[in-house]
């Protein structure tokens, strides 16, 4: 059976066999479709750029809006700060470790004295601000604001303000130091209201026989930083007719002198002289201050002053004097011949080489030096004159001077040495314009004195405190101990040294010139369009308060948008 079955199923394979080839045979005559090749691919560069484009932008405008956020968070962080400051130690006649508190008098609020007082530790001394100006002033945009570019009340900050965020409780009186009694350390003061719009007020007390208020300050230490006034060097007739900028009245008296001459020109004929004097302001002095308040007129002028009386562009002139060869002396040549053509493209007449020698109501009397060494006698018709150069010494200076042996040869400030002490004073410190040194008298060397100042104040401190604790202690190895802490404290006691960071002006145009320093090893000279926004940059990271920067910001933002006003006041 099983050998049947082999051959049945044999037989059957058989039969499948020539099937199988015949359907080989026929498949293989068959005719056969070819395949159409497949499309080419699509180029993939295109989508894939566009792809990458959206993602940069997309990153773009997420990074840009988280930077917004972030600077918002920030600014509302630092107005938070500022406007609810951390509660302030009190003063008291003892520190917490015993030893006495000693007491720090800062005289003066300007760029020294305040940035002593805002990088002091207050919490170490008893410390007592007097002065009769009861606010800061920015003194670099104070030629911003003759024209409205930038308000008054935009660039300054109020002491009690900056007082109110230092560690420790602080005493401002609005006084003038009247006396000092370097002996005794004692300071007389007399109620003195600095306004910032009319200048000096007094209170008086006593009736009839009317009397100032009048104190006396015991000091351990005091600041001396009252700044320099205005020097006329002499010059006949400066100091009744000229208009000074170095305070806050004295930009609103130019102000009001601009329309006052403007509005009584428009009484007289076009082509009368005493018109086109009345519309020429004399500006002299060639340094940052008044290149800055000439630029800012002349563009006050064509920008502004135009649209509200038309024509007045081509009648009213600025003069820009300076007695040395060139203007902004201290910038590097390029900065300085860059600036003379701006002047040039403005219309506005800079004469340089011109001395000043006397001054009436109407004309400034100088003597110009030409190439050859010959001088000659120039007069220069004004309506309103600005003398914006020089400063000396002010009385308190020189009384102060006139009680110390070593400060006799004093002429120009009082003389101080590697710590900023007052020569023949072991308590007397001094900073700033009142001084005589080899550094120029300008806001930036004022502002790096207080740093160091503060400083040094901190370590006096501790140096007391030490000794105090050596006094106070018995154990041999405690003594050894304070006393190596001692040592080193007192070796930590470095002179001061000045940083130069450079040069900012402006000049017309929104246009700027910058001179920057970087080391030792690095100068940038630099004037443009740029400059002028990197110097608005640069000052606003200068101002001491958040306040104040807003507010100047919005100043420049509110000017683009609908221009300077052309109101007296």
């Amino acid at each position: 059976m099983f050998s049947r079955s082999a051959r049945q199923l044999g037989s059957g394979n058989m039969l499948k066999s020539p099937l199988r080839s015949a359907f080989r045979r026929a498949a293989s005559t068959t005719p056969t479709t070819p395949v159409p090749p497949p499309p080419p691919p699509i180029p993939a560069t295109t989508p894939v750029v566009k792809k990458k484009r959206i993602g940069f932008f997309r990153l773009t405008w997420r990074l840009t809006w988280l930077s917004l956020l972030g600077s918002a968070a920030y600014l509302t962080y630092e107005v938070y700060k500022e406007v609810n400051p951390s509660p302030q130690i009190p003063q008291s006649p003892l520190k917490p470790n015993g030893n006495r508190r000693k007491t720090v008098v800062i005289l003066g609020s300007g760029w020294g004295a305040i940035s002593t007082l805002k990088h002091l530790d207050t919490s170490l001394y008893n410390v007592v601000v007097v002065s009769p100006r009861n606010y800061f002033l920015f003194t670099p945009l104070l030629p911003s604001v003759p024209t409205g570019t930038i308000d008054l009340k935009s660039i300054i900050d109020p002491v009690r303000t900056i007082a109110k965020s230092t560690p420790g409780e602080v005493t401002y009186l609005e006084a003038e130091a009247t006396d000092i009694d370097i002996a005794k350390k004692q300071l007389t003061i007399q109620h003195s209201s600095y306004s910032a719009t009319s200048g000096v007020h007094h209170v008086t007390i006593g009736g009839d026989e009317a009397k100032p208020i009048v104190a006396t300050i015991e000091y351990d230490y005091l600041v001396f930083a009252i700044g320099a006034q205005t020097a006329t060097f002499g010059i006949p007739g400066i100091e009744k007719y000229a208009y000074y900028l170095k305070e806050t009245d004295d930009a609103a008296r130019i102000r009001r002198s601009l329309f006052e001459t403007i509005e009584a020109s428009q009484l007289l004929p076009k082509d009368s002289e005493e018109r086109k004097r009345l519309l020429s302001v004399v500006v002299c002095g060639g340094g940052p201050t008044g290149v800055e308040l000439a630029a800012e007129i002349k563009d006050y002028i064509d920008e502004d002053l135009s649209r509200f009386v038309p024509g007045i562009e081509n009648e009213m002139s600025v003069t820009l004097v300076e007695a040395l060869p060139n203007v902004l002396n201290a910038f590097n040549h390029k900065l300085i011949e860059y600036t003379e053509s701006i002047f040039e493209k403005q219309q506005l007449d800079l004469r340089v080489n011109t001395m000043v020698k006397k001054v009436d109501d109407k004309n400034v009397y100088a003597t110009v030096k030409k190439s050859g060494g010959d001088t000659e006698n120039v007069t220069i018709p004004y309506g309103t004159l600005v003398w914006a150069t020089g400063n000396g010494p002010r009385p308190l200076t020189k009384a102060v001077a006139a009680q110390i042996e070593e400060q006799k040869t004093a002429r120009r400030g009082l003389l101080i040495g590697e710590h900023l002490l007052v020569d023949g004073t072991d308590s007397v410190f001094a900073l700033g314009d009142c001084t005589f040194t080899k550094n120029p008298p300008t806001a930036q060397v004022a502002h790096q004195e207080g740093i160091y100042l503060a400083s040094h104040l901190a370590k006096l401190s501790k140096i007391d405190d030490l000794k105090h604790e050596i006094g106070q202690n018995t154990d041999p190895e405690q003594l050894v101990r304070l006393q190596r802490r001692l040592d080193r404290t007192q070796a930590s006691i470095l002179p001061f040294k000045y940083t130069h960071q450079g040069a900012l002006a402006y000049i017309g145009s929104e246009r700027a010139v910058a001179d920057l320093v970087w080391g030792d090893w690095s100068n940038v000279s630099t004037g443009g369009s740029l400059t002028f926004l990197f110097w608005r940059s640069a000052y606003v990271s200068m101002m001491l308060g958040v306040r104040t920067k807003i507010l100047v910001v919005s100043d420049w933002i509110k000017v683009k948008v609908f221009g300077r006003d052309c109101s007296k006041e």
